[in-house]
Formats: C-alpha cells, sequence, structure tokens
C-alpha cells in the first residue's frame, strides 16, 4: 500500500491528520507489536501483527518488534525465538535490532526513584490479598496504605533494600502514589515494582525486583520513539495511567495510546492460558499442532501467511469487540490455496484397476499441469501402469444410475481418467464374500488430451494412481478442535467441547512425485481438499501430510447454517 491509498479505518485517519498536521516526530510513524514472551503467538496476535506492521508499511514508517519481557517466572526464551520466526513468516521485517523491556531496566530503576524523589512513589508492606481489598471496588473508594505518606528518605531507603533482595516475595512493593479515590481502579496506587527472585532470560541474576507492565509500558514506548501506541480494547481504562507516566517522568518523547477492538473467532480459544492447558494436558500434540489457534500451528496445517494476511484485511479495525465467523478465515485460505497450491492426486480408500489391454510391467509418462491456471509453475509426470488404484466411491455397479447423479465409473461404461486415457469397463472380480476386489478395464487408444471416437460418452472425469509407481502416505485429517461455538463461553469446562474426531489418521496412495515434496509445500489433492507437507514429520521414506481444510466448507451443512 501507498500513502496515497484512503484510509481504511479510523487508525488511518488519525495518522493522515496527524501527518498533516505536523504532529509526528521527523514526519516517520513508529509503531510497535510487543508480545510478552509467556507462550506462541496465535491468530488474535496475527492479526495486531498485520495491523502495526501495516500500518508502518502504508505510511513507509517502521514498527518495532519489542518483548515485553517484565514477568520472568512465566517467560522463556523459546518462546522468543519462536515469536521472532513467526513474525518473519507472516513476511514482515522489524526496524533495527529486536528490542526487550529488559533492555532498559536500569532506565527505569531511575525513573522509579525520580517518582520517589518527587513524593510520587512509596513502598507499601500489605501483602497482596489486603493490597487487593484495600483498593476497593467501583463503589467503594480506597484506603490509604498505612506507609502511603512515609517520607522520601524512607522510601528511598525502603526501595534500596528491595532491590538488595533483603524482602522476600509478597513482603514490599513498590507503588504509584495517585489517587486511592478515583473512580478508575487503574489509578489506584497501581504497583510499579514486585519482588520476584527468580532468574531472568535476558538479564540472569541482576535483578530481583522487576517493573509491572503498566510501568514499563508507556516508557518503552518513550525511549524507543514510538509515535502511535495502538493497543487492544481492554488498555482502554490503563490509558490515563499511561499518561500519567509520561506526564511525571522525564520521558524523551510523548507517545500517544490508542485502542482497537479485538475480533473474537468462533469455534476458537486464545486464552495464553488455556491454549498452554491444551498442551499441558496432551490435548494436543505441542503449541504447533497443526489444530492448534497458534501461528505456528497454523503454519503446519498449511495455512499461508497470504491468507491468514487477507483474513485480517477482511476483519477491519473497529473499535467496538465483535465475534467473526471462522468461516472467514477458512474461505480466505481456501481462495489462497485454490489461486496457488500445485494440484496432485491421491487415492485415499483404493480399489485396484487392471487395464487389460496393456502389457504386464509397461510404463506410460502422462505429463498434467501443476496448476491448471498457472503454467509457469510447470508440469509433473505421472506414471501409468497396467494396475491402478481409483477411490472406491468412483465405481459403482449398477449401470441404471443416471449420468446427472452419478458422473463416475459404472459397469459397462466409459470414464476418463484425469490427464490419460478413456478406460471402459469390462469386468467385475468379487472375493467369496461378495466384495469387490478389482475391476478390470480396457484403455481406448488415441484418447489422451483428445476427445474419444464418436458414439464413446464418458460419464465424467476420476482421479487416479499407479497402484506400482505410487507411494504409500501417513494422512492427518484435521478438522475443528472444537464442537461449540463459543467454547469459553459454554456451560461447563472448556476443555468438554474438545471434538473427538478433531484428528483422524489414515492412509493415502499418492503420485510417486510427492515424496520429494518439500517440508511446508501445499498441494491440492483432487476431490479430497488442500494438503501440506508436514514440516518435521514429512520425508522421502515417510510421506506425512497434513489436511489443511476442505474443498468446501461442511460445517455450514451440518449446522444448518
Amino acid at each position: 500500500m501507498s500513502n496515497t491509498d484512503k484510509p481504511s479505518n479510523f487508525l488511518e485517519q488519525i495518522i493522515e491528520k496527524d501527518l498533516a498536521e505536523g504532529r509526528v516526530p521527523g514526519n516517520k510513524i513508529v509503531t510497535r507489536f510487543p508480545p510478552e514472551p509467556n507462550g506462541f503467538l496465535h491468530l488474535g496476535h496475527a492479526t495486531s501483527i498485520c495491523l502495526n506492521f501495516g500500518l508502518a508499511e502504508k505510511y513507509q514508517g517502521e514498527c518495532n518488534l519489542r518483548f515485553d519481557d517484565t514477568n520472568p517466572e512465566k517467560e522463556e526464551q523459546v518462546y522468543v525465538d519462536a515469536i521472532k520466526e513467526d513474525v518473519k513468516w507472516l513476511g514482515f521485517n522489524w526496524a533495527g535490532e529486536v528490542r526487550y523491556a529488559s533492555s532498559y531496566f536500569d532506565q527505569f530503576y531511575e525513573w522509579a526513584l525520580h517518582l520517589i524523589r518527587e513524593g510520587k512513589a512509596y513502598v507499601d508492606f500489605q501483602d497482596a490479598e489486603t493490597m487487593r481489598e484495600t483498593r476497593g471496588n467501583f463503589t467503594k473508594p480506597g484506603v490509604d496504605s498505612p506507609t502511603r505518606n512515609a517520607s522520601v528518605e524512607e522510601n528511598l531507603a525502603e526501595f534500596e533494600k528491595m532491590r538488595a533482595g533483603e524482602y522476600e516475595e509478597g513482603q514490599a512493593s513498590l507503588r504509584a502514589r495517585i489517587d486511592m479515590q478515583s473512580p478508575n481502579m487503574n489509578m489506584r496506587d497501581p504497583v510499579l515494582y514486585r519482588i520476584r527472585k527468580v532468574a531472568h532470560h535476558q538479564t540472569g541474576d541482576k535483578w530481583c525486583i522487576y517493573p509491572s507492565y503498566d510501568f514499563a509500558h508507556g516508557q518503552e514506548d518513550a525511549i524507543e520513539g514510538v509515535t502511535h501506541s495502538i493497543c487492544t480494547l481492554e488498555f482502554q481504562d490503563h490509558r490515563p495511567l499511561y499518561e500519567w507516566f509520561l506526564e511525571n517522568l522525564p520521558v524523551p518523547a510523548k507517545p500517544t495510546q490508542y485502542e482497537f477492538a479485538r475480533s473474537n473467532l468462533n469455534y476458537t480459544i486464545t486464552s495464553k492460558r488455556k491454549l498452554k492447558r491444551l498442551v499441558d494436558e496432551n490435548v494436543v500434540n505441542g503449541w504447533d499442532d497443526p489444530r492448534m489457534p497458534t501461528v505456528s500451528g497454523m503454519r503446519r496445517r498449511g495455512v499461508t501467511p497470504a491468507s491468514i494476511r487477507k483474513f485480517a484485511e477482511m476483519l477491519g479495525v473497529s473499535r467496538t469487540d465483535g465475534i467473526a465467523d471462522v468461516s472467514m478465515l477458512e474461505h480466505a485460505i481456501r481462495d489462497d490455496l485454490n489461486n496457488n497450491a500445485a494440484r496432485a492426486m491421491v487415492v485415499m480408500n483404493p480399489l485396484k484397476v487392471v487395464i487389460t489391454n496393456m502389457e504386464k510391467g509397461a510404463v506410460e509418462e502422462m505429463k498434467a499441469a501443476a496448476h491448471p491456471n498457472r503454467p509457469e509453475l510447470g508440469e509433473r509426470v505421472l506414471p501409468f501402469t497396467r494396475e491402478l488404484f481409483i477411490d472406491r466411491a468412483d465405481f459403482n455397479e449398477d449401470n441404471t444410475l443416471s449420468r446427472k447423479k452419478f458422473k463416475r465409473l459404472v459397469t459397462g461404461e466409459y470414464i476418463r481418467l484425469r490427464s490419460t486415457y478413456v478406460v471402459k469397463h469390462e469386468e467385475t472380480i468379487k472375493d467369496d464374500s461378495g466384495e469387490i476386489v478389482e475391476i478390470h478395464c480396457s484403455y481406448v487408444p488415441g484418447t489422451v488430451g483428445e476427445n474419444p471416437p464418436e458414439g464413446i460418452r464418458p460419464r465424467g472425469v476420476i482421479h487416479w494412481v499407479s497402484a506400482t509407481e505410487s507411494r504409500k502416505a501417513e494422512m492427518r485429517i484435521y478438522d475443528r478442535l472444537f464442537t461449540h461455538e463459543s467454547p469459553d463461553n459454554a456451560e461447563g469446562d472448556t476443555m468438554d467441547y474438545v471434538n473427538p474426531e478433531s484428528l483422524k489418521i489414515g492412509e493415502g496412495w499418492v503420485e510417486p512425485g510427492l515424496v520429494n515434496a518439500k517440508p511446508e509445500q501445499g498441494f491440492q489433492f483432487e476431490r479430497e481438499g488442500y494438503f501440506v507437507a508436514d514440516r518435521h514429520d514429512h520425508s522421502a521414506e515417510h510421506p506425512v501430510f497434513n489436511m489443511t481444510i476442505g474443498l468446501k466448507d461442511t460445517w455450514a451443512a451440518k449446522s444448518g447454517k
């Protein structure tokens, strides 16, 4: 996008007005994406990435990647690495080096001292439960801490003891001295520092006190020169506190916070706590399980960056929370894969076909387009042999079925095998129980890429693979993880609504060339759906394909929508 595009949402309108009125230092927009590294990114984060990086791209600005790593108990380096990889995979580049809140801990400490010296911060010795009670509620005003009016000298000394590790966790905290009567609960003397005697993944054992998110957030933005600090709507009530810190500290810049509404997705949960529970209780096989709404999970399932970015664009930017239908995401995925995924054939439920007028051991190499509308993707080679597999559902003994109802092979009639000959059914072979074990057909010479002779009318076209040259592959068939439209709000435990059919493992016989598919290479398997070579488990020796999505929305029919 260019900055000549008309603004499509209220954030773009704000930015354009700020630029036009000269309120942006250096006339350069700076945004940021500030995840806490306590889990893997999910779809909600992905839309925020698209928004923040997208705005920077549109207005030729910069977007910082910054880890708000102020809670070392729940944070790990593995999450930091995964988040960086996710942002890059989505197609975005952050400005400069990766940034960390922990890089500013020395500065935060100095600013905490500044507030103490100004009489605007004090050390409190109330435990967490007492502090919660004395803060009051929306109908009950807060009660001052016994140490709220301690002298500057006392508070400086006590804060130094906190830093030196002389108090245990929960024994003391540093609070801002703002207004215990404020109608905004966030302004009732919020905690600035708490004691956490745990090592930090970036700073090691240097600190045993850590700043709160609220104290760090705005100051990080100020240090980095962020012009537009874009948050989700739950931070709206935190904005007065964000602004109070900027007004009462000698910060180098004065960023502005703006809030937009998150769009929750039905049939999906995005709570990090609940996602972690799915992992910890082995409901799924890790954070990148293809059923997970994490970026890494969607990636492993074969969802493309382009489809996620398209979905974010479809959602738009709003000031009001809403619930998006998962079918919007699925539409974006199907649309992208239909346009870009190479075609291939796989037979999941095989029925052997013997071509009786072909010599044993003969192999004819047929060529087929990798994509019907993308000639630049080239062609693939299909070995045509005497013994083939077709899908069992593609043959019916009843030749009285109308062509309109059954466009596949029936007794005594013709069908075209995709990208090769027209064949005619000759004989059906059954076992002692009466089950069909194979059918015999003959091919019609001269029909590869050509119309059959007059009088021969194939019922339709079906897919196939060579029985002798194809390779058996593991097929992982995925479905939605939850059966309830709103699993977060459903009665009882969210885990009660896990779909028992969300993963089925089967096998299929694939074109031989597919064993050499690269990990994460996606395909449309004719009549079966969109699949991807698993990024971890797929190999030429053991091919593994994950189902990304079906060709059509089957859930709409199930739910009656």
